[in-house]
């Protein structure tokens, strides 16, 4: 058994991190999950309270030091980075909506690893749009009963928390749930196209009560204020995990064309091959120049912040396919072998299209906000996207 990186001197070293595991995350693939030693070693190294505030247990970094941990984590493995980015969602929604003892008592044990959290809003007929959620959270007395059953969330077959998003008397509302609670029940779900290892299951929760005290925001406030903070931080961890594949994936392609002969040339030696490897590079930096300038606006409290964040991660997931598909072509057998790097990248790059806003909600979020420049108002039939979520979170 291989012995991860331990205790963090100073700021978290993701890059020490992420050079510890790379050898092992097609195993995870293949497995279908991640080791309980990655997770502890994850939580020693203080990767998951990269964006907390060091009261609670964080390291009190910046949205750059984030995007930087998710690049890193992201160029290695997908799931491994879909880990970082539920807890992160899950505690950046408690860090601004939270009251303050929900922030004293569970944010110290999300930064910790003490406790790993799963993101619960997606429904059968509640994906890009979640108004349409049907899950009900109602009240009983000094309590809240929850039921519901919630589809494709990342790391539910192991979640010790979930926030969920249901219908309250007072309006869509939030309410944290632990997975141990007598109700609760978990559909593993195997063999998907991508992030294999992300321990993806349907979540049913069947008269599930809670303390009122779980109760994340006030009802009405669940899904354009919590869930809004959750996904909005999600988009921006999933769009600096697509830089970091996106670059591992050309980095192998690169290597490849060189060292690849064909009878006694190198691949690297015909022009097309040399024009899909400048394509991929020039939108691999793009991509990482976008999650930049959304890293910024977010340091400095932009409101421009929440829709750079969405032309940042659709920009990367754009990248992460199009890096993807180059690199298997260019590696050809070798890219699709079962232990091929451009293979698996090639899977989970679709699947990073299609989380947190897939390409056609997110190109047209990204021209409204284009047109409303020039006058335009989208007719009330428009109107409706209002929060961009789709699949596993």
């Amino acid at each position: 058994m291989m012995t991860y990186a331990v205790e963090p001197a100073g700021p978290p070293d993701a890059a020490k991190f992420a050079a510890t595991v790379r050898g092992e995350a097609g195993d995870w693939d293949r497995a279908g999950t991640l080791p309980e030693a990655v997770r502890e070693a994850v939580a020693r190294a203080g990767l998951f309270g990269v964006g907390l505030p060091e009261r609670y247990g964080g390291s009190g970094g910046g949205p750059a030091d984030l995007g930087d941990v998710c690049a890193e984590i992201g160029g290695v493995c997908s799931a491994l980075r879909g880990l970082l980015t539920v807890q992160e969602m899950v505690a950046a929604a408690l860090l601004r909506w939270g009251t303050a003892a929900q922030r004293e008592e569970w944010l110290p044990q999300l930064a910790r690893g003490h406790r790993f959290a799963a993101f619960a809003a997606t429904e059968a007929g509640a994906g890009t749009d979640l108004a349409g959620v049907e899950t009900r959270i109602d009240e009983d007395g000094d309590h809240l009963v929850v039921t519901g059953r919630k589809l494709w969330i990342t790391f539910g077959r192991t979640a010790d928390v979930f926030l969920v998003l249901g219908r309250a008397a007072g309006g869509p509302a939030a309410v944290l749930v632990e997975g141990d609670r007598t109700g609760v029940r978990r559909e593993p779900v195997d063999g998907q196209l991508g992030m294999r290892a992300a321990e993806i299951a349907h979540v049913g929760f069947d008269g599930v009560r809670v303390p009122r005290d779980h109760l994340v925001g006030p009802p009405g406030t669940g899904l354009t204020h919590v869930v809004g903070t959750a996904l909005d931080h999600g988009r921006y961890t999933v769009a600096w995990g697509c830089v970091g594949m996106a670059e591992a994936g050309l980095d192998a392609a690169a290597d490849h064309a060189v060292n690849r002969l064909q009878q006694g040339v190198p691949l690297a030696e015909h022009q097309l091959v040399r024009a899909q490897l400048a394509r991929a590079a020039v939108q691999t930096r793009a991509a990482r120049e976008l999650c930049a300038r959304a890293g910024r606006l977010r340091q400095e409290g932009d409101p421009s912040a929440v829709a750079e964040t969405v032309v940042a991660k659709y920009a990367a997931a754009g990248a992460a396919t199009t890096v993807g598909s180059t690199a298997v072509q260019t590696l050809g057998a070798a890219g699709i072998a079962p232990d091929s790097l451009a293979g698996r990248f090639f899977r989970d790059a679709k699947v990073m299209e299609l989380i947190e806003g897939s390409p056609f909600v997110s190109e047209l979020h990204i021209a409204d906000r284009l047109l409303r420049r020039y006058g335009f108002r989208p007719s009330s039939g428009e109107r409706a996207r209002t929060v961009i979520q789709e699949g596993p979170q």
